[in-house]
């Protein structure tokens, strides 16, 4: 199957399940995912659940306290939405493992390969930084570290790839400004 061909089934998938409404049929779906994703299938479900913890926890969490409150929790509702959050991100991770995302928008428009390109281009970017950033760290601890170290390690991390986000946009905002972008 083409590059294209693999988005438009994607796009697909993912439409199709947030009509779905049933934590059976998410589950069966996601058991299904799994079965076709290959031999890098609990690797990639490894990925996709630590992407997805902190959010995940957080909305659980929230609802829980909030349903609580009001007297209306329901399990169900909390198992259907943390199984079709974990279902979208499986099937965006497997997506991203498998095709490549430019080869699957050339073509389609200008406008949209030249968002593509640039968007990769970040990732790659931040990736490289937070890559630097761990073997620094492990460079630096030859010994496990403690937790309170991981947390400064983790605290630094996130301003450099703030800092860097700010400094991008500033440029892309003062570019876009020199050609006439912002009217102000």
């Amino acid at each position: 199957m083409s590059p294209r061909a693999w988005l438009v089934t994607y796009l697909i998938a993912v439409v199709a399940t947030t009509f779905v409404h049933e934590p059976a049929l998410l589950g069966a779906t996601l058991a299904v995912a799994l079965a076709a994703a290959g031999g890098g299938r609990w690797k990639l479900l490894r990925r996709t659940l630590v992407a997805i913890l902190v959010f995940n926890l957080t909305v659980s969490l929230g609802y829980i306290a909030v349903a609580l409150w009001h007297g209306d929790f329901n399990p169900d509702y909390l198992l259907l939405v943390n199984l079709r959050v974990l279902l979208l991100v499986f099937l965006g991770m497997w997506f991203a493992a498998r095709i490549d995302p430019i080869a699957a928008v050339s073509g389609v428009s200008p406008s949209l390969t030249f968002v593509a390109t640039l968007t990769l281009g970040q990732l790659r970017s931040f990736e490289r930084i937070v890559s630097d950033f761990a073997l620094a760290f492990a460079s630096r601890n030859p010994a496990p570290p403690r937790l309170i170290d991981r947390a400064h390690h983790a605290a630094a991390q996130g301003i450099a790839l703030m800092d860097k986000t700010m400094a991008a946009a500033t440029e892309s905002a003062l570019a876009m400004r020199s050609r006439g972008a912002f009217d102000d």
